[in-house]
């Protein structure tokens, strides 16, 4: 164990677990972060490029898309953490609340879109 890894929090207590589930922790967190990134895209193309739709719907599809890849990258260090915590701790692995809100939030976005509150 030691004292120089980041973050304390993780990794202060327990043992080393299987590198396997340690590297598959890590592949999911850059999956999250990759998510955030491809939502931030959008959000900044909506706005970049010149769409015929109306500019209302354009702000606001935006701000939903940056805020839904803010909350994934939150849910990517925060299930991070956790994981890692448990698989240190013998502990049964935590539930994806965060992403389930995520999944959740990404739905009504692409439902109100499509219905037209925004136009």
């Amino acid at each position: 164990m030691s004292s120089k890894r980041f973050p304390q929090r993780v990794y202060r207590d327990g043992e080393e677990p299987d590198p396997r589930f340690s590297l598959a922790n890590e592949r999911t967190f850059l999956a999250w972060l990759r998510t955030a990134l491809g939502l931030y895209a959008g959000a900044f193309a909506l706005e970049a490029l010149s769409l015929p739709a109306a500019t209302g719907w354009r702000v606001a599809a935006a701000g939903v898309f940056l805020v839904l890849g803010t909350i994934a990258a939150v849910q990517a260090w925060l299930g991070w953490s956790a994981t890692e915590s448990a698989l240190r701790r013998g502990r049964p692995l935590p539930g994806l609340a965060v992403g389930g809100l995520l999944v959740v939030g990404i739905v009504v976005a692409v439902v109100l879109v499509t219905i037209g509150l925004f136009v």
